[in-house]
């Protein structure tokens, strides 16, 4: 039984976080606007570089990324918090429980899939953010990729069965 719970303060902890970075996006958000901005342009990769081409100088293109974002930052928190809220409501039953991991494991994905694909495959490798001393967020990304890696795998782990008590009298053979 405690391991069901430490898996659902796991999915409302990355909840949280979730949560407080779509908040610090959208109260503040002309700090990252600004991050989207100069990864998507390029401008401070290494001069000269031969992938220049795929610079995106669009305000309207930064803009509609960084919705894009923000959007998928606040799913990931609705998901996992209701996906907790719905863990938590199963808590004393282990089959019910194992039933209602889905939206916990869907906000998990997509969290994966926002700071994965978006920050070090997009980000990271079209945009060569890699490039840039300034602004790289591959080291966050990563760091965000792997604890929603390992909690996704830990909510997903199959709970060791407990053996039956033994009552006075009786041995197991």
């Amino acid at each position: 039984m405690y391991q069901r719970y430490s898996k659902i303060i796991l999915v409302w902890a990355i909840a949280l976080q979730a949560t407080l970075v779509a908040f610090n996006n959208l109260t503040d958000y002309g700090s990252n606007y600004e991050f989207v901005a100069h990864v998507l342009a390029m401008d401070t990769t290494f001069p000269n570089n031969k992938g220049m081409w795929r610079a995106i100088y669009s305000p309207t293109i930064h803009q509609l990324g960084y919705a894009i974002i923000i959007g998928c930052e606040c799913l990931v928190a609705i998901l996992c918090w209701i996906g907790g809220y719905k863990l938590f409501t199963r808590v004393n039953d282990r089959l019910q429980f194992h039933q209602v991991k889905g939206i916990a494991s869907l906000g998990l994905t997509l969290g994966i899939i926002l700071w994965f694909t978006g920050f070090i495959t997009i980000g990271g490798e079209w945009f060569l953010m890699w490039q840039s001393e300034i602004w790289n967020g591959q080291q966050a990304a990563f760091r965000m990729v792997v604890i929603l890696g390992m909690s996704i795998i830990y909510l997903n782990m199959a709970e060791p069965i407990e053996a039956p008590s033994m009552k006075a009298g009786h041995e197991l053979h």
